[in-house]
């Protein structure tokens, strides 16, 4: 058995220990409350709940997380050491029927719930998204104290930006294409914003900050589904070529999971209501780059292949943030390097396939 086994969710204990301290005092903040995360057992959900439950065990901060999941008892066959675990209270359900009452006495929240399954239909994960909002903001409408949310939006929201414009700044105000099916995430993302903005003005008390999240790699990250780096990851741990199906020149960036969990945790105590931040990668590189650097830092033996030819001239389509915004106002900035964050997370996924 790992090290990792031990942590919560088996995450490495250098991680979790590194994501309290960075989030320090803020932590304070939770002390004998209680808070409501829906999506819980998503990939950016369990760096959440396991950073929770370290820095609760650790802190001794008496707090409580309530975890929205359809399905938790699948959950808890995957992580038995939680039956039971103190300070997390479970609910079932779809976040599109999140009850009024559910969030009770949660001073805090952090909606991370949408649906972007392979097998949902665009009329699904827009429902997910703009529904699921709604219940969550109902359900953190202010009592007799003040409520903090924390929306996990998208970069999906600046739908496809010009060649030009690279990294996407905050107040970029493109959109993705209505008239595109494909375009469903993104637009559900939007107008979950817009809930937001509009329940923030309409209740006093409720105060709610938005994460744009882009691309991540780390513990927990899928190696066989729709995420390039994870698929690239596992190829070259199994020995196998990295095949790309495109022309290998769309621009990408990836924020190391541990990173991405503290800044997320930073927003919630401390970025401004009605702020959005940008959340990703500063360092841009093609995925044609993309691969051929996840071989070399793990040394793989298979080859390359990319299926297209680019076109002469043409340029890249490029999906990168623009993190100013959030190093300026809230001091937050990347301490892993792409090629750290590839091999921590290959290390991990080996280990955990050893268990």
């Amino acid at each position: 058995m790992s090290s990792a086994a031990s942590s919560p969710l088996r995450l490495p204990a250098e991680d979790l220990d590194r994501v309290v301290d960075a989030v320090g005092a803020r932590w304070e903040r939770l002390r004998g409350q209680r808070l409501l995360l829906t999506g819980g057992t998503g990939f950016i959900g369990k760096w959440l709940l396991a950073t929770f439950l370290h820095a609760n065990q650790r802190l001794d901060l008496a707090a409580r997380v309530v975890v929205l999941s359809r399905r938790p008892e699948a959950f808890l066959d995957e992580f038995a050491e939680l039956r039971g675990a103190a300070g997390i209270e479970w609910l079932t359900g779809d976040v599109r029927s999140l009850a009024p009452e559910a969030a009770g006495e949660c001073s805090f929240a952090i909606h991370a719930a949408t649906d972007v399954v392979a097998t949902s239909t665009p009329a699904d994960i827009l429902d997910t998204c703009t529904t699921g909002t709604r219940r969550v903001l109902d359900a953190m409408s202010p009592g007799t104290a003040p409520r903090r949310l924390l929306l996990l939006s998208s970069g999906a929201v600046y739908g496809r930006t010009p060649p030009e414009l690279g990294a996407i700044p905050e107040d970029w105000t493109g959109a993705p294409d209505p008239l595109a099916p494909a375009s469903a995430y993104g637009e559900g993302k939007r107008v979950s914003e817009l809930l937001c903005a509009m329940a923030t003005a309409a209740r006093p008390g409720l105060e709610v900050s938005i994460a744009r999240c882009f691309a991540f790699v780390g513990p927990h990250l899928p190696l066989d589904k729709h995420f390039a780096i994870g698929n690239f990851i596992g190829a070259a741990l199994r020995g196998e070529d990295i095949r790309i199906q495109g022309d290998g020149t769309p621009l990408r960036s990836y924020l190391y999971a541990a990173d991405l969990a503290h800044w997320l945790w930073v927003m919630l105590f401390d970025a401004p209501s009605g702020r959005a931040y940008n959340v990703g990668g500063a360092e841009a590189l093609s995925i044609g780059e993309l691969a051929h650097r996840v071989n070399h830092v793990l040394q793989g033996t298979g080859e390359v292949r990319i299926a297209q030819t680019p076109r002469p001239g043409a340029a890249p389509q490029a999906y990168l943030p623009s993190v100013d915004r959030i190093a300026a106002e809230l001091g937050l900035t990347a301490t892993a390097g792409l090629d750290d964050a590839i091999l921590r997370t290959a290390r991990w996924a080996a280990s955990s396939s050893r268990d």
